[in-house]
């Protein structure tokens, strides 16, 4: 068990709706890794209150009713005290040594805001979920890696394959450096922004960080097994679809007004496809997304500079993982 000063700076945050049947096993690998020294913060937005173990040593901060995971994972890092704070998803399960690594990772590079692991399939260790945070051709969100085969990662024979600069990490598993955040949290004092709710928040933040001048960075040296969403369903489509848009339109600036056309046709090449091939209930998300987008946009788009070069993510992609690898769009 890790009882040294790389857990004693560390706290994990780890928000639920009381759903998923994976968080006690999420809290047992938190406390086994990090030892007594890890808080754990366990933000409870379920209908009824949960009963855990009293030997698991859990903060629960119970909310009323939920929030959704953006402000849910806001209340949590307020309620904090590490100067280190790691975001961890109830269906998520980290390997031993995940602590170490990400703190060692974040401590190798002063400007690095933010670390992430490996995030592994549960049913499917041998695969990536994800190792990171990078944009497709069509600047939807994509997981770096995602249903790739790990053995395909650079230096995954190494014992301890180095950290490689990405765009942004995934808040399904991550370490932040509360520095970091506090720097560019928003004008009403929001981490992520609570506006978008599930999905696009993690990508929207890393924006900010790197517009900021802040780096994030991805360990294979850490590593997780994720089950995927145990409460989202069809619905995680309206939240991906919805919440791009503003997010892009921060990021880009001046330059989103020449690319959204392309990007409105091709969601409504995928709401058509949807349509044709009799999966109702998914155009019916996509199309809600498409409202929720448009209702959110007008108040993103500004006329400034884009906040990062779109070269600059390019390169990003290369470098990190081939860019073959940028399959899966979604967050968290």
């Amino acid at each position: 068990m890790t009882t040294g000063p790389s857990a004693t700076r560390v706290s994990a945050i780890v928000p639920t709706v009381g759903a998923s049947p994976w968080l006690l096993e999420c809290l047992e690998a938190l406390r086994q890794d990090g030892g007594a020294s890890l808080e754990i913060v366990l933000v409870d937005q379920g209908a009824r209150p949960l009963h855990l173990p009293e030997g698991l040593g859990v903060r629960t901060l119970r909310l009323e009713r939920n929030v959704g995971f953006a402000a849910g994972v806001n209340r949590g890092l307020d309620a904090a005290r590490g100067e280190l704070l790691a975001t961890i998803n109830d269906d998520l399960k980290i390997e031993r040594g995940w602590i170490e690594a990400t703190v060692a990772a974040l401590g190798a590079e002063p400007r690095a805001a933010a670390v992430q692991g490996w995030v592994l399939q549960w049913r499917d260790p041998q695969r990536f979920d994800g190792c990171g945070l990078a944009f497709n051709r069509r600047w939807q969100a994509v997981q770096l890696g995602h249903g790739q085969p790990v053995a395909d990662a650079p230096a995954v024979s190494a014992p301890m394959p180095s950290p490689r600069e990405v765009f942004g990490v995934s808040a399904t598993a991550a370490l932040y450096r509360r520095a970091a955040l506090d720097a560019v949290r928003l004008a009403d004092g929001s981490v992520f922004d609570p506006r978008l709710g599930s999905y696009y928040e993690d990508v929207d933040l890393a924006v900010r960080l790197r517009a900021a001048g802040w780096s994030t960075w991805s360990t294979g040296a850490a590593r997780a097994l994720h089950a995927g969403s145990a409460t989202a369903g069809i619905e995680r489509l309206r939240w991906v679809y919805g919440n791009r848009y503003p997010v892009l339109a921060r990021l880009l600036g001046r330059r989103m007004a020449a690319r959204l056309p392309r990007i409105v046709a091709g969601d409504l090449l995928d709401l058509a496809r949807a349509g044709i091939h009799g999966r109702h209930a998914e155009a019916g998300a996509i199309l809600l997304g498409l409202a929720r987008g448009a209702r959110l946009l007008p108040r993103a788009l500004h006329g400034g500079a884009p906040r990062i070069n779109p070269d600059e993510l390019e390169r990003l992609a290369a470098e990190s993982f081939s860019p073959a690898l940028t399959a899966k769009e979604g967050t968290s």
